[in-house]
This record gives C-alpha cells, structure tokens and sequence, in this order.
C-alpha cells in the first residue's frame, strides 16, 4: 500500500512540477512578436489602412488602386509588383522598402519617406512627389529623370529637399 501512495504522490508532485515549469516558461501576449502582414496577390483596391503599423508587411503583386496608406508604416515593407494607381501615400513611411516592378502612377507621394528603399522598375507617372525624401533609394535613371522635372518641398520629418535627395541638377 505504502508503494502505491509513493507513486501516486510521485505522480502528483510530478504534475505540480510540469505544470509550474508551464507557467513560469510562458511569454506573456503583450512580449510575443508582431503578426506577419501579408496580402500578397489580393485586391486591396479603396480600403483605408491610414495611420496604420504595417511595417514589414507583404504585399507582393497586390492591387492597390486609391487605397489610403496616408500617414501609414510601412518601413521595410515589400510591394514588388504592386499596383497603387493614384493611391494616397501622404505622410507614409517607406523607408527600406522593396519596391521592384511597383506602379505608383497618379498616386499621391506627399510628404513620403522613400529612404533607402529599392524601387528598380517602378513608375511614377503623374504622381505627386512634393516633400518626398528619396535619399539613398535605388531609382531607374529614366525614372529620376521623370521625378526632377516636378520634384519640389522639403520632407517636413527628414528636413531634406525632394530635388537634393534625388539629385536632380
């Protein structure tokens, strides 16, 4: 009888032991890394992600024509092959971004931080670039060109001249 409440209490104190390392070994939810953004090949066409945190993000081959990014992060996001037809970028955060094969064309680029990201193949026709800070962004040359003949401001968080950052003559 002695041998089986031996075990029985060795089962529980066992138990007792697992069930604290459990606990003690929990990461609480506010300590526990950010979601993954990604939106890759869906259309994201008119919705509204203003002032929102999607640093990082995916958005690989999206449609995006006239969604609202106005004041958004999205720093070291991917947005190769995406399409952002006169959408709203004002005031948004791109910096480290990868923006491969992206038409920007008619959007609205105010106010942008472009720093640092790489934007080979990209279009920015008739897009709005007052105050957008391209510094250390990868550019086509053709598309620099395009970018000088109306570049003008000075990026409001950076401090820097969209003709300066762009190295228009």
């Amino acid at each position: 009888m002695k041998s089986v409440s031996r075990i029985f209490l060795s089962l529980i104190f066992s138990l007792v032991l697992a069930f604290g390392w459990v606990l003690l070994s929990a990461t609480p939810a506010l300590a526990l890394p950010k979601l993954n953004i990604n939106y890759t090949n869906i259309d994201l066409s008119d919705r509204d992600f203003s002032n929102s945190d999607l640093a990082g993000g995916t958005f690989v081959a999206s449609e995006m024509r006239r969604t609202n990014f106005q004041g958004a992060d999205l720093s070291n996001a991917i947005l190769t092959k995406g399409v952002l037809l006169n959408a709203n970028l004002s005031g948004a955060n791109l910096s480290g971004s990868l923006a491969d094969r992206v038409t920007f064309d008619g959007a609205n680029l105010t106010n942008v931080n472009f720093t640092e990201a790489i934007m080979t193949r990209t279009r920015f026709f008739d897009a709005a670039i007052s105050g957008a800070d391209f510094t250390d962004a990868i550019i086509d040359a053709y598309q620099v060109n395009v970018l000088c003949e109306t570049a003008d401001g000075v990026n409001p968080v950076t401090g820097v001249s969209t003709r300066e950052s762009l190295g228009c003559p």
